[in-house]
């Protein structure tokens, strides 16, 4: 037996002693995983806003975001192709599969349902949801979720429904677990624009990520 088989079959028995040996998405996991959390409630929480959507743009805004909002999601072109004039930015990227129906070239807006590549600079996505707490969005990576549409262009749009705001991280994943019994392959927290100090102390925005990030609140399921 070499160095390898030595290493993986001492994380085998790791993994039989903790586990009982279920296999990944089963139901006895599921159990497991349950029944620990029922066992290990949340620590002390802070009280939650009387207003969550106030909340969420309030410290949305305090990141660097830009927040607008729209009462029917199929404005949302119109608000993001005035948005992307005054800043002279290009009219033209990529979206979500989930919002390639909304009127986007009748708002003259060139928007492919595609992840998104090297030379896109503008990416629109929804969000899995968003914590109010902290001005976050919560992404869910997957097939129609892909995740380079988020990350890769200059300009990241999030078209957010309100009612998919929580108070807090925790809520963020309990909503997670109650809809996903399987967890994704990459969960991704956006607090703002991406920005990084490491030189001089000096906050850069877009240093490894979307300079600027756009959230439009809008009910997607009407």
């Amino acid at each position: 037996m070499n160095a390898r088989d030595r290493i993986l079959g001492r994380i085998r028995n790791a993994q039989a002693v903790t586990t009982m040996k279920p296999r990944a998405g089963t139901g006895l996991q599921t159990e497991t995983i349950d029944g620990y959390l029922a066992q290990h409630p949340r620590g002390p929480l802070p009280p939650p806003a009387d207003n969550l959507v106030a909340r969420f743009k309030e410290c949305a805004i305090k990141l660097s975001s830009d927040v607008l909002e729209a009462n029917d999601k199929m404005d949302v072109p119109a608000l993001l192709a005035h948005y992307l004039n005054e800043r002279k930015l290009p009219a033209s990227g990529v979206c979500w599969p989930m919002l390639a129906g909304l009127p986007w070239s009748a708002a003259g807006l060139e928007i492919q349902p595609r992840p998104a590549k090297n030379q896109d600079l503008v990416g629109i996505t929804s969000a899995f949801c968003a914590i109010a707490e902290t001005g976050t969005l919560m992404m869910l990576s997957g097939a129609e979720t892909p995740a380079t549409t988020s990350l890769l262009p200059e300009t990241h749009v999030a078209v957010l429904d309100p009612s998919r705001i929580v108070a807090t991280m925790e809520d963020a994943w309990d909503l997670m677990r109650k809809e996903y019994r399987q967890p994704p392959r990459a969960v991704n927290f956006i607090s703002g624009p991406s920005r990084t100090a490491d030189i001089e102390q000096t906050v850069t925005l877009g240093a490894h990520g979307p300079y600027r990030v756009l959230i439009i609140l809008a009910p997607l399921n009407s």
